[in-house]
């Protein structure tokens, strides 16, 4: 059901009845190295390059998360993931491999929570009785194509952000285990363009987008801050996250009022691990969302929360010429099912 002018109300309430999540050998080095399923040893995965790496990552945390619903792919109605790379061909191949009906997306690092907010649609209104939603980063692969080739050794700024290398996945139905945290309800981002054109500053183009979703979100639900004990921004890192909290308190939003975090500055380790700013890519929310956040709402931990994920809508083209980078950011509410 539309609530307000772009958020969606899910009555049924879609179970997320299963994740999966996979990561690279530095995220295995950080504080959430436990919540994560499989934590591979080298960035290569046994393959000869970057991009059939990152392929493989979604392959592995898709295929994982139907095992983990007891489900075969053959029961799997829709698949809906995207990836940063041209053409997303990261999600086209992997979809290739699990040969489930496909619906490929971009939202750049939103895409965790544009897949989920589009799979839960899906499965509410009866489309689908099981969906998986998902995305992928790796970091060599990313940083190749948008800033420099890992092997360039290039410097890099304070404002700069270390991109996650891993895959997050669900399954969505709405049949399965009563304790099975459910969306609740989504919000779908407007593109924001704040006139930043710095590849290597990410957090201060996307963090404005993430501000106008996060308001248009609790404007159309008529809620405050205080509904949920967490709200997490997907990959806005340090520089992102002081600006989003400057913005939202200058707007006045009651941010203070709630557990403020984001993604970005959970999976690292600040003091053994040099990420700069700290995290970005599809994977950073992904994994942080459903290898360690909703064991917490699972368990009972956190009984409500919205997640925000922001995305900067630039090519390597675009940088080129140019142009600012555009930003959206999409916000999936999640709750206790118990």
């Amino acid at each position: 059901m539309l609530k307000g002018h772009q958020s969606w109300v899910f009555a049924s309430r879609p179970k997320i009845i299963s994740t999966a999540t996979v990561v690279g050998p530095f995220e295995g080095q950080g504080p959430l190295a436990d919540d994560f399923d499989i934590v591979h040893a080298d960035l290569y995965l046994g393959q000869d390059s970057w991009e059939k790496a990152e392929k493989v990552l979604f392959e592995e945390s898709a295929s994982l998360a139907i095992e983990h619903a007891g489900l075969t792919k053959e029961q799997v109605q829709f698949f809906f993931g995207g990836d940063l790379m041209n053409q997303i061909i990261s999600s086209s191949f992997a979809a290739r491999t699990l040969s489930i009906p496909y619906l490929g997306l971009f939202g750049a690092c939103s895409t965790s929570m544009e897949s989920l907010a589009l799979a839960s649609y899906v499965v509410n209104s009866g489309g689908a009785k099981y969906a998986v939603a998902g995305t992928c980063s790796h970091n060599a692969s990313v940083e190749k194509q948008f800033r420099y080739p890992t092997e360039y050794g290039s410097q890099k700024p304070p404002t700069a952000q270390f991109t996650v290398t891993g895959s997050g996945s669900a399954v969505l139905s709405l049949e399965g285990d009563e304790s099975a945290p459910v969306v609740t309800s989504a919000t779908i981002g407007r593109v924001i363009d704040m006139g930043v054109s710095d590849p290597f500053n990410m957090g201060a183009a996307m963090a404005p987008a993430a501000v106008d979703t996060i308001e248009a979100h609790f404007r159309d639900l008529d809620i405050k801050p205080s509904h949920y004990d967490l709200i997490v921004t997907g990959d806005l890192s340090k520089v992102g996250h002081e600006i989003a909290n400057e913005l939202l308190e200058r707007h006045g939003v009651p941010i203070k009022e709630t557990n403020y975090q984001d993604c970005g500055m959970m999976i690292y380790d600040y003091k053994k691990q040099k990420v700069q700013a700290g995290a970005s890519g599809c994977a950073c929310s992904a994994v942080v969302t459903y290898g360690h956040l909703l064991k917490k709402v699972r368990k009972g931990e956190l009984k409500r929360i919205l997640v925000v994920a922001t995305g900067a809508l630039l090519s390597p083209l675009s940088y080129q010429q140019g142009e600012s980078i555009p930003c959206i950011a999409h916000a999936v509410s999640i709750e206790h099912g118990g």
